[in-house]
């Protein structure tokens, strides 16, 4: 069952673990919001080592604003990025401070 909900305030977890990891690193430790649940897919970190993905995972549409996954961005302030992210990358902002 999915943790998180459209609107849902969450931070990437700020870990760089070594292998096959589908986190982009330059959005790690960053807060954005669900902007959609993508559904239920097989763990592509753990299937890349020769397991078998389970169990799925929560996939999601994290909405960013670009100013906060790039301090120097000078584009328009409204401009956002979003990112699929596996729910295990998750946390809620609120318990991430």
């Amino acid at each position: 069952m999915a943790q998180f909900s459209i609107g849902d305030a969450v931070r990437v977890r700020d870990d760089y673990p070594p292998g096959h990891i589908r986190t982009p690193f330059y959005i790690r430790g960053k807060t954005g919001v669900i902007a959609d649940a993508v559904g239920e897919f097989l763990n592509p970190e753990s299937a890349a080592h020769g397991g078998d993905g389970l169990p799925k995972q929560p996939l999601y549409r994290v909405r960013f604003r670009q100013v906060d996954a790039w301090p120097s961005y000078t584009g328009p302030a409204g401009d956002t990025l979003d990112v699929e992210i596996y729910e295990h990358w998750l946390l809620r902002a609120e318990d991430a401070q």
